[in-house]
């Protein structure tokens, strides 16, 4: 069976969402799709809630130790059999059409980043700088340099739920360098931007949960954490570069 899109998936404690989001994406597939999880030890019902959805789509798969989010999106990647690989977090609901629009635009570049949405407002992303909306423009989808510059500045709405790659791309972002230990989504979004790979998509193609328990949160760090990230992207950029 050939299967052109392959969502991938990361869990882990996800069971008070994952189900909703599961739906969402499940609606929004093909039947010759797939949804490859990849469950990173979950120590609650993640699991069973997971297989009590019964659709054979899914493919799930269990870590036996916690390897942490970054190295488990990388297996749910690597694991995929689609020519279309679409990111997905546990706990966001996606927004209907959200699967086409996403696959016709990497077939552009081989990278495509959506804008997306709050899940309880409707409200796009503020800026954690501005203040302003947080929202990706087509344009600036060749600005290359300029889009480096605000992921390092930390003001570019680069997120793995709404980002999607060709199975081409797929060899030049993986392996994820070993001294990710977060965001590999700015990994992404770096090596697309540095090969000219990147296509900045307007449309708002998820609703965002925002709680405690995001992976990635607007709540602000301190000033060795800030720095150390960013010695990290700077590490990524260089990096990006020899891929």
């Amino acid at each position: 069976m050939s299967i052109n899109v392959s969502v991938c998936m990361a869990t882990y404690n996800g069971a008070a969402y994952v189900k909703e989001q599961l739906e969402s994406i499940l609606a929004d597939i093909d039947e010759n799709d797939e949804v490859v999880i990849v469950d990173d030890a979950s120590t609650d019902s993640t699991l069973t809630v997971i297989e009590s959805i019964g659709d054979s789509r899914i493919r799930l798969l269990r870590q036996p130790a916690n390897r942490g989010y970054v190295r488990t999106f990388e297996q749910a990647m690597l694991e995929a059999r689609g020519q279309v690989l679409l990111l997905a977090d546990q706990d966001d609901v996606w927004v209907e059409g959200r699967t086409k629009v996403l696959a016709r635009a990497v077939q552009v570049n081989g990278v495509a980043a959506s804008n997306l949405r709050l899940l309880d407002s409707g409200a796009p992303l503020r800026s954690p700088l501005s203040g302003r909306p947080w929202v990706l423009r087509k344009a600036d989808s060749h600005r290359r340099l300029r889009n480096e510059i605000k992921i390092l500045m930390g003001d570019m709405p680069y997120f793995g739920c709404a980002m999607g790659v060709t199975r081409d791309v797929l060899a030049r972002v993986t392996p994820f360098p070993s001294f990710l230990t977060e965001s590999h989504d700015l990994w992404i979004a770096t090596v697309a931007n540095r090969h000219g790979l990147m296509s900045h998509v307007e449309d708002f193609t998820i609703e965002r949960r925002v709680h405690d328990s995001n992976a990635s949160t607007p709540r602000p760090r301190g000033i060795r954490k800030v720095l150390r990230a960013r010695w990290m992207l700077v590490r990524a950029y260089i990096e990006a570069g020899s891929r």
